[in-house]
């Protein structure tokens, strides 16, 4: 658990940092520090862990691009000490996974999904072709598979850590399989993601038996969605026929426009949609899954027809379609790393650097996060990076001005001023 902040024993660089605008903002810079006295980092020293709170802190507040250059202008380090202290391994996902702790619900799940990251230059690591989702092609870049905690009651996703996939130069072409190195992340870290959630949830792609059983094998439970075309057998449950060979197994194969309601539960029956649940055989991974078929409607009428599955036998079909549909929260994390915090801006072509930049960049994003659900019982404002952005953006700039005109932000007087400058450009709710 982390400590809570004592900022008497702060030492003077997160002093300096903390005192600026004080009783403004400070929620977010404690956070960061709060995080890094825990007993998880008690290994670091004080110059790694000073580095790390002001390269957090940059990605938040800069505007535009985010690379070791724009770094540099604004931080109080230059440009080499950025690209060596990138080379240094952080571990993000202890870091995550306890800031995850502090604010997420019971009701969670953990989501990954991989994201294409554009990247040219003939020597950067994990170069290769890849297939991005947004212009529906495959193309030459690099490949991040990002794992999220999502918190499934409030609707968000916090990151917990994204690997870079091997690209063409750094793989071995007569073993590797993209789908069996996806697996490998998640039985490698098994340990830890079950610390979060029982349930691993990804879309359609993963929806293989190579991968399933992997899962399964992590002692974890994988939802997915089915394809429209699977082979899914009712389970006979019958007496034996008494007939010569193999005792029967199966009572028929399942039509999905005409569910077999002897089998089936209706779960939810509304104006927009119906689900119906039942275990049922998967010819493709041949197991027992339950199946989860939601039938989706607008003006009365039927407009699509899904199938979801999870490997957990006793989970109500509600909740597979829930948890499913909540997989979608880890793009709005890949989004705003994307257009806010820098994800793609990356100057490195090191293993290490890469990977320390898509962590940093998607970290960023959880700290933000992080101020807005524990604001939320007071603003039901949505999440908006970009308000953020503006407001971490404006703290800098006169964090700037307080100290080079000497002024105090904490009188009666001033209090009122520095506020309004915090929210000046930001959106209006």
């Amino acid at each position: 658990m982390v400590k809570p902040l004592e900022i008497s024993i702060l030492d003077d660089y997160f002093r300096n940092y903390l005192n600026m605008t004080s009783k403004v903002n400070q929620n977010v810079k404690r956070l960061i520090v709060s995080m890094l006295q825990s007993n998880t980092f008690s290994s670091l020293n004080k110059s790694r862990k000073d580095f790390i709170f002001s390269v957090l802190w940059h990605i938040l507040s800069i505007k535009g691009k985010i690379n070791f250059m724009q770094l540099a202008r604004f931080s109080p380090y230059c440009e080499q000490t950025h690209r060596i202290q990138f080379e240094q391994e952080f571990d993000f996902l202890a870091f995550n996974k306890l800031l995850s702790e502090n604010i997420v619900g019971k009701d969670r799940i953990i989501a990954f999904d991989p994201s294409y990251i554009p990247k040219s230059g003939k020597e950067t690591y994990g170069r290769g072709k890849f297939w991005s989702g947004s212009d529906k092609a495959s193309k030459w870049g690099l490949d991040i598979c990002g794992f999220a905690v999502v918190d499934v009651a409030n609707k968000t996703a916090f990151h917990l850590k994204a690997w870079q996939t091997p690209g063409i130069d750094n793989r071995d072409t007569e073993h590797f399989n993209l789908l069996s190195h996806y697996a490998s992340i998640v039985t490698d870290n098994a340990g830890t993601f079950k610390e979060i959630s029982v349930y691993m949830v990804a879309d359609a792609y993963f929806s293989k038996k190579p991968f399933v059983d992997k899962v399964l094998t992590a002692e974890l439970h994988f939802i997915s969605r089915l394809r429209d075309d699977s082979v899914l057998m009712y389970k006979y449950y019958g007496d034996p026929t008494g007939k010569k060979g193999r005792p029967k197994k199966f009572e028929g194969r399942v039509n999905i426009t005409n569910p077999d309601t002897n089998y089936f539960d209706k779960e939810i029956c509304n104006e927009d949609l119906t689900i119906y649940s039942a275990v049922v055989y998967s010819k493709a991974f041949k197991r027992e899954v339950k199946l989860a078929m939601a039938v989706f409607f607008k003006d009365g009428q039927e407009v699509a027809r899904k199938l979801y599955f999870s490997t957990d036998l006793q989970q109500d079909g509600k909740q597979i379609v829930q948890y499913y549909r909540s997989r979608f929260q880890i793009e709005f994390l890949y989004r705003d790393a994307k257009q806010h915090t820098g994800l793609t801006d990356c100057q490195a072509r090191s293993e290490n650097k890469l990977d320390f930049h898509f962590n940093a960049s998607l970290t960023a994003v959880n700290l933000a996060k992080y101020d807005w659900v524990s604001s939320m019982p007071t603003d039901k404002a949505p999440f908006s990076m970009a308000n953020y952005k503006t407001f971490f953006n404006n703290t800098l700039m006169l964090d700037r001005f307080i100290c080079r005109f000497a002024i105090n932000p904490n009188s009666a007087k001033n209090q009122k001023i520095v506020k309004e400058l915090l929210e000046w450009g930001r959106i209006a709710a």
